[in-house]
């Protein structure tokens, strides 16, 4: 192994492939306060220069954080398809690159190879990627999953109706639930951040929300985003839940943290495909984003990019319905302004992609970064190019539970617009029936009254 280069007449030496994959990081807070990042962009492009250079082979034998000792590891290399890997490993980080942009490699090829990797190797390529390189690589792939409709498919963006409450008031979520279905959101689920983590506050939810749901005939999903044994403990009472959410990390400490574990979402699945209210075989909503492990000290003195895509190896074996990456929502100490923020949803939507997981993007932002809304919505633009599964859709793009800033209702309907694209396919039939849109998608006059689904 190399792990040292000339360049313009300087000697770089790295310590090791944490050392190189850091160093080879696009600037980002995180890895500045734990001291990894590259000090000068010399130093960051000799990195990238060595980072090119090392094989995937090296990259997966060598991870960042040990297998003995790690969770998040040994899912990444267990699930691993080894004649694929056996196939590739002698690749380098510069030829895989190539092999990922070539027209020749199609998207069926990509779909096939994503379990050749583990999130080392996916981080590498993306760090030598420039922005048009990670939004072309991402858009030549595509995944379609299915709980109790389909999302993801061609010539579609799905969106979750977020219309959480301050005080978990039944009345007010549905009140908002039907504003955001009447502008097209809410194909991905109705999905509901509680206040209160108990059972009984997760049922009181579900049902409003699934009563609502029925009553208009919607086709999609319900979840409440409590812990996954409160969830869990929900389903077991009769809480009407489509699929069971969970935030997970790129180390097993901070896995730890969050309270899951490999054995406890294998429960949870099961538990869901017993109980609850769901048809296909993907069951599970996972949230991400860079940075999750250092703001609770949980990092291992990896930078947050390649934890990042640790996280997409892990969450993987689980065959998710969705995955949100909410890259930008902990605040400055991670993700500092618009270009970090920019970059590191671009990073994480093709990592996710590579690695074969559904991914739906959260570009956001909270009042205390220096990130404002033109940034947020380049990101969208850049992402919805790029192939995003879906996005979030909160009213006035304000969540006044959470105390941060997404994509709102209208930004939904405008990137529909902009992009020629429809609704899940059994949810645009629905709008077309409700005369909320006509057969293209362009909404009505309808659209936005959301008394009249009462």
């Amino acid at each position: 192994m190399k792990l040292a280069t000339s360049l313009n007449g300087h000697s770089f030496r790295f310590t090791s492939f944490t050392d190189v994959l850091a160093k080879a990081s696009e600037p980002k807070a995180g890895d500045r306060l734990t001291g990894i990042a590259a000090e000068t962009a010399s130093e960051r492009l000799a990195a990238k220069v060595v980072l090119s250079e090392l094989t995937v082979g090296e990259l997966t034998e060598n991870p960042t954080v040990p297998y003995e000792d790690d969770e998040v590891t040994r899912v990444n290399w267990d699930g691993l398809n080894q004649p694929g890997y056996e196939s590739m490993k002698t690749m380098t980080i510069g030829e895989l690159r190539e092999w990922v942009l070539d027209h020749k490699t199609t998207p069926d090829v990509l779909k096939r190879s994503g379990r050749n990797f583990v999130g080392e190797v996916a981080s590498a390529v993306a760090k030598i990627m420039t922005s048009m390189d990670l939004v072309y690589g991402a858009s030549k792939i595509r995944y379609v999953t299915h709980c109790n409709t389909e999302i993801g498919q061609a010539g579609t963006i799905s969106y979750r109706a977020q219309t959480n409450s301050t005080t978990d008031d039944p009345e007010t979520i549905v009140l908002g639930l039907a504003e955001a279905v009447s502008f097209g959101c809410g194909d991905a689920c109705l999905g509901i951040n509680p206040v209160g983590d108990d059972p009984a506050n997760t049922k009181r939810i579900a049902d409003a929300v699934w009563h609502f749901m029925v009553r208009n005939e919607i086709p999609t999903q319900v979840v409440v985003l409590s812990h996954i044994t409160t969830q869990m403990e929900a389903l077991r009472r009769g809480a009407p839940l489509s699929m069971i959410f969970q935030s997970i990390a790129g180390t097993q400490g901070a896995n730890d943290d969050f309270g899951v574990t490999r054995e406890l979402l294998e429960e949870a699945y099961e538990l869901v495909k017993q109980y609850g209210q769901c048809q296909g075989a993907n069951l599970l909503y996972f949230e991400t984003g860079q940075g999750s492990e250092v703001s609770i000290g949980r990092d291992r003195g990896v930078d947050e990019q390649t934890l990042e895509a640790r996280t997409y190896g892990f969450g993987r074996f689980f065959r998710p319905f969705m995955v949100n990456n909410v890259s930008g929502f902990i605040g400055p100490e991670t993700i500092y302004d618009g270009k970090e923020m920019i970059r590191a949803n671009l990073e994480d939507h093709f990592m996710g992609k590579f690695l074969g997981l559904p991914m739906g993007m959260a570009p956001c932002w909270t009042n205390h970064t220096s990130i404002t809304m033109d940034d947020q919505q380049q990101a969208t633009m850049l992402l919805a190019l790029a192939g995003a599964n879906y996005y979030m859709g909160v009213p006035l793009a304000d969540d006044v539970m959470l105390a941060y800033q997404d994509t709102s209702f209208h930004d939904d309907a405008t990137l529909r617009e902009l992009l020629g694209r429809t609704a899940a396919p059994e949810f645009h039939r629905w709008m077309v029936s409700r005369g909320l849109c006509d057969d293209s998608g362009v909404l009505t006059e309808r659209a936005g009254d959301g008394s009249i689904f009462f």
